[in-house]
């Protein structure tokens, strides 16, 4: 598989730690407020060399982002987020350089898709318990696809219906496990998810390993399971994560022969913490995931 847009010339000469890629973001196919198109533009306008789409548990948008960084001269992976459920914990599991046509990846994300319209309804009617009616067709105004609908959805929902002041005042307050509106979901496991991608003649990513809420234990067992899977990468540098975390993931790449990824995970301009293309580089003392991708010549290997 390769990148289906190449890079400028210019990216294969560059210091690959310091490349400006971005490989995780939302459109409105999952649950980002932006078109594959707008956000592609905003990638480019912010200095992002080289993007990848990474919609939850959806490849439909992937034709069209591919066209508009062809069109505005940025390169472009093909990329999915993919939805596990392991230790009680939602995960997620960026593919990147996927084809998105492969059947058995299409089939597997079609089957994780299946169900969320119920879970929809029933975290709707847990809210109207606490006195917030008409939730189910309030989230669905922000839907880009009815089939994506998610906690995201309810969540600019109660800040449009001026319920919270913010998205994060939201998940404070309810959508999460205790709180009103939280219903769990069963989605892929973890070796499923894994094998999807790697079938698809991609590459797995754990994505913001900070975010989950998992004791040292436990969060070491993930990491084991994914490598054995056949993981090949943990996100390093994303929006969720502080300069602390950088490095300590940094340290856990390292130590478990993972390779680094970078990613915003932005979602839209008005709810995100980081803009495309606006986090710093990765640490000096990682190796890129992108490092050997042949598509960007061989002078990214030169330090590797």
């Amino acid at each position: 598989m390769t990148l289906m847009n190449s890079p400028s010339p210019d990216v294969a000469q560059a210091d690959p730690w310091r490349l400006n890629f971005d490989l995780h973001c939302h459109s409105r196919r999952s649950d980002g407020t932006l078109t594959p198109t707008e956000l592609v533009q905003r990638a480019a306008r912010n200095g992002v060399q080289v993007l990848a789409l990474t919609d939850h548990d959806e490849l439909s948008g992937q034709a069209e982002a591919r066209a508009a960084a062809q069109a505005a001269g940025i390169g472009y992976v093909p990329g999915v987020e993919v939805s596990v459920t392991w230790g009680g914990e939602t995960i997620h599991v960026v593919g990147l350089r996927v084809d998105p046509e492969d059947p058995q990846l299409l089939e597997g994300l079609q089957r994780t898709r299946d169900g969320r319209d119920a879970r929809a309804m029933e975290m709707a009617e847990d809210l109207a318990r606490v006195g917030i009616g008409g939730a189910y067709e309030g989230a669905l105004r922000f839907v880009g696809n009815p089939k994506l609908i998610s906690r995201t959805h309810f969540a600019r929902f109660l800040v449009d219906s001026g319920v919270c002041d913010n998205v994060s005042e939201v998940f404070s307050r309810f959508l999460v496990e205790g709180k009103p509106g939280f219903i769990p979901h069963r989605w892929a496991r973890l070796s499923e998810a894994v094998a999807w991608i790697r079938g698809a003649g991609g590459m797995a990513v754990l994505a913001h390993p900070g975010r989950y809420r998992l004791n040292d234990t436990a969060r070491w067992a993930l990491f084991d399971e994914f490598k054995q899977a056949g993981g090949e990468g943990i996100e390093v540098v994303c929006g969720s994560h502080t300069k602390v975390q950088y490095r300590e993931f940094a340290r856990i790449a390292l130590q478990l022969g993972l390779r680094a990824s970078r990613g915003s995970d932005f979602h839209g301009p008005e709810e995100s913490h980081t803009d495309l293309g606006q986090l710093p580089p990765l640490p000096d003392s990682v190796v890129p995931i992108w490092y050997d991708w042949s598509e960007l010549g061989h002078g990214l290997s030169a330090r590797a």
